[in-house]
């Protein structure tokens, strides 16, 4: 099968175009047909490792040391089960799914970048809402689950004011979405080139971090949410750290490991059918490209999620 392989951490002329054996379903496992996948941020953070020594060092014991233990990269899925192991019962060959390749911090599987991958049933793995295309399926998981995770420290009450640092990204779209659910005024961080994008997905109320005195425009907020962690800072970001309530909260992605149960990831699946949830899309690059969507991820401005079809 035809994969993408990371021979060495660095820069994206590292990712290379390759034909490896395709792996074998074992007795609990699905073999997935790919037909879309996404580059996200944590992709681009683990190919160029460049971090300070002590993180580095931690992520290299994670991930292995000078190159990917795992040389595909990618954890998200959407495509069609090819073939079963024997004890799979949850589904059948030609179901269309999609697919994290993550439940737990100890329970990590790359290997998206590809025609095919294995997982275990029993993972974050479902049926795909038959309203989303597999492009759009596999926009949901990396940013739902870690907007998910964000939103799951607060106690949001009807009206209550929160404020979405990088509300334009893969986090911060479903961040939007999820706390308008759950009845909050939201206040969205951006560009203002992305003002129209967060507008429709619920935004109440939109600062341009560009703009000088953008400070000025913050109000008091019952949570502060930071999708976008110390990757990115502003004068209107340290100021927004203190721009609370009484008993309001700063919760920031950066803020311990972030955490992708199940239920998790089928309540996204679930929104995602009513329509509660959308999936926002900047670009999809094929395979071949996978190089270049990496360089478009890396420069920090797309607006949702950039995704490669298989």
């Amino acid at each position: 099968m035809k994969a993408i392989e990371c021979i060495k951490y660095g820069d994206v002329e590292n990712l290379v175009l390759s034909n490896v054996e395709k792996p074998t379903p074992k007795d609990n496992e699905v073999l997935i047909k790919i037909h879309a996948t996404s580059v996200t941020t944590s992709d681009v953070l683990i190919r160029k490792m460049n971090e300070p020594m002590i993180p580095k060092f931690i992520l290299q014991l994670i991930f292995g040391f000078g190159r990917p233990r795992n040389p595909i990269l990618g954890m998200v899925t959407a495509g069609i089960v090819a073939r079963k192991g024997k004890d799979v019962t949850l589904f059948d060959i030609g179901d269309e799914v999609f697919a994290y390749g993550s439940i737990s911090p100890t329970k990590l599987r790359f290997g998206s970048y590809a025609e095919y991958i294995c997982l275990p049933e029993d993972w974050n793995i479902a049926l795909k809402p038959t309203n989303l295309s597999f492009e759009e399926a596999a926009a949901i998981p990396y940013g739902g689950l870690l907007a998910s995770h964000l939103l799951k420290k607060t106690s949001i009450n009807k009206g209550d004011k929160v404020l979405i640092y990088g509300a334009s990204g893969s986090i911060g779209t479903i961040a939007i979405q999820l706390g308008k659910y759950m009845g909050a005024h939201i206040t969205s961080v951006c560009s203002a080139r992305n003002f129209e994008l967060v507008k429709i997905l619920g935004s109440d109320k939109m600062i341009d971090y560009t703009l000088e005195n953008a400070e000025k425009q913050l109000e008091r907020y019952k949570y502060v949410i930071d999708a976008v962690g110390n990757s990115k800072s502003s004068k209107l970001k340290e100021m927004s750290k203190k721009a609370l309530t009484p008993n309001g909260n700063y919760i920031s992605i950066d803020h311990g490991t972030p955490l992708t149960p199940k239920e998790a990831f089928f309540n996204l699946k679930t929104l995602a059918e009513q329509e509660k949830i959308k999936p926002v899309i900047d670009s999809i690059y094929p395979l071949e490209k996978m190089a270049d969507a990496h360089k478009y991820v890396e420069q920090g401005h797309k607006r949702g999620n950039v995704i490669i079809k298989i």
